[in-house]
């Protein structure tokens, strides 16, 4: 821990923006621990955090240290090296891209950036097309309004790896945030040809990738499906709505409230398609207009949510966890169906994602890899096989928080293909009378059924990211049941495991030992619990895992571990 007043205190004798100066001296002492107590960690993930004054906040100064020690590393690393940007909706973030310019500009190194605010997965696109050392995107993805954040891309247009995010922070750390940051304009910068407009040629170039995604081989759909869309304000307007609409789809009524560009994000505080209250305005908009289908991106459309009507008129919710075996399910059919399936395929996960999916996996002879939560770890194995002449093997990928991806043009998740492929798989299916409700149970008549739920808590300030060290470390001690199913195995991942890199996860496996068996072998009861502290957010996630003969049985199984595991009751 820093001595926060002392940081205080310089900051108030550095700081020359006048907005600054007034928070900084309106700041009580609670306010200017936990804004200087620590400086905003950088990791794999970048930068993350409340928008605001202060070392442990997003703010133009830990944008610009960020933004040199990426520069010195970039500069011992690579010869010419480049670098693109992109941005999303949020407040600064315009600014905040436009500072890091500046910075990147000032060293020497070429920059790249959008002419308008686009998509995560643009941002991956535009390293690989322009042959870029390195990426900055811009964005919080879907965090609540006063975030902000900063995630770094590597060459293959993968967020970075832990190795390099260690060098990087070893650069930053080395630097005085007031004195040791290079700048010139950002005027300068296009004037002096250190800075160029992404062509729109490499936008085209993306959204014609998407497409490519399709797995219909000629099957005939229909696609006058009615769909209701919502960017939340975010970035996904203009690249879902083309995709869809070239691809067929021209039935599609956009949420006015939430069509344009606003980090203030009026109508979803909290702008995340994983909670039904950013979905509200979006499902009223699917009554009005009796739509089949709802689509909602988050800010940067890296996430795709959806809902569906039912039977009864109305709309249901599915998960990123459900969405992501309908789709894996449909693609190994069609692969199979129409022999594009390749000689060696591949799925992706990561471990706080369904197993079910490993069983779907292997019923049609594809290989599941297991990777650490986050979608990098998704594409750094994308990048092993590309290396070893294998990208084609790879047929799609997801996590539970409803990322998914279908190729290997980006390295990232990507909300723009999720919608995509999602609209198609439901035409497909609606054209043969089947519901995705449907579908869905027809798995789990095959497999079992699955239920998966996650459960957050917040822990906010320095004692509460104390609270969390210390109730991981109690978790390693070790327990011998979970809601009265007994723990048969512990995947404990903090010094790495299974060839994957260190991190701060345990993963408890347990099963009903007194159920009887069914008549496909399993136990009544088996499933996984997964903790871990968000690597972006003030919260400890955990992530619970039930398989059942049914869905009362997994509801049952999973209240009674709610119940007794989580609040000891």
């Amino acid at each position: 821990m820093i001595d926060y007043k002392a940081e205080y205190n310089r900051w108030l004798e550095h700081v020359a923006e006048d907005q600054v100066l007034e928070e900084l001296r309106g700041m009580d002492d609670a306010a200017i621990e936990n804004a200087f107590y620590q400086v905003l960690s950088f990791g794999t993930g970048g930068l993350r955090g409340i928008m605001g004054a202060g070392t442990n906040r997003m703010n133009h100064c830990t944008v610009q240290k960020a933004s040199q020690g990426l520069a010195n590393y970039m500069n011992a690393h690579y010869e010419n090296p480049r670098i693109a940007i992109s941005y999303d909706s949020r407040v600064n973030s315009e600014d905040f891209a436009k500072t890091a310019s500046s910075v990147f500009a000032a060293n020497g190194i070429k920059v790249y950036v959008y002419a308008e605010l686009m998509p995560t997965p643009c941002l991956s696109f535009a390293v690989r097309e322009l042959g870029c050392s390195a990426g900055i995107m811009i964005t919080a993805s879907h965090n609540p309004a006063e975030y902000n954040g900063y995630k770094v891309y590597g060459p293959d247009g993968c967020q970075i790896t832990t190795e390099t995010a260690g060098k990087i922070l070893t650069e930053i750390e080395k630097l005085d945030v007031f004195t040791d940051v290079r700048r010139i304009s950002w005027e300068s910068a296009k004037m002096q040809g250190a800075l160029e407009i992404i062509p729109d040629k490499i936008y085209d170039r993306f959204t014609e990738k998407v497409k490519k995604q399709s797995v219909l081989f000629e099957d005939k759909i229909d696609r006058k499906i009615a769909i209701v869309y919502t960017p939340l304000n975010g970035t996904g307007l203009k690249p879902v709505t083309r995709v869809l609409e070239e691809s067929g789809f021209t039935n599609i009524t956009v949420v006015e409230e939430q069509k344009n560009p606003d980090g203030n994000f009026p109508t979803c505080p909290y702008p995340n398609p994983e909670i039904r209250e950013a979905m509200e305005l979006g499902l009223e908009y699917c009554s009005r207009v009796n739509a089949d289908l709802l689509l909602a991106t988050d800010p940067d459309a890296d996430r795709c949510g959806i809902a569906v009507k039912t039977e009864t008129n109305d709309y249901r919710l599915l998960s990123g966890n459900e969405v992501g075996l309908l789709l894996l399910d449909f693609i190994c059919s069609q692969r199979i169906k129409h022999g594009k399936m390749p000689a060696a395929p591949v799925f992706v996960k990561t471990i706080a994602t369904v197993d079910l999916a490993e069983k779907i996996a292997e019923s049609y002879g594809v290989r599941t890899v297991n990777v650490l939560t986050g979608f990098k770890f998704i594409g750094e194995v994308i990048g092993k096989l590309e290396s070893e002449g294998r990208e084609k093997d790879y047929i799609c990928g997801f996590e539970e928080s409803y990322g998914y991806l279908t190729g290997v043009y980006v390295r990232d998740k990507d909300g723009v293909n999720a919608a995509f492929m999602i609209a198609e798989m439901f035409a497909y299916y609606k054209t043969k009378g089947i519901s995705l409700p449907d579908k869905l149970n027809e798995l789990y008549d095959k497999y079992g059924y699955c239920r998966n739920t996650l459960h957050s808590y917040e822990f906010e300030g320095s004692a509460g990211m104390d609270r969390m060290r210390e109730i991981m470390k109690a978790f390693r001690k070790g327990i011998g049941n979970i809601g009265g199913y007994k723990v048969i195995r512990t995947e404990d991942y903090y010094t790495g495991l299974n060839g994957l890199p260190p991190s701060d996860v345990l993963k408890f496996f347990f099963k009903d030992t007194a159920g009887k068996n069914t008549a496909a072998g399993r136990t009544e009861v088996t499933g996984s619990v997964v903790v871990r502290p968000s690597g972006t957010e003030p919260k400890l996630k955990i992530y619970i895992s039930v398989t059942a003969k049914s869905e009362k049985r997994a509801r049952e199984a999973e209240e009674q571990i709610i119940r007794n595991f989580l609040y000891g009751k």
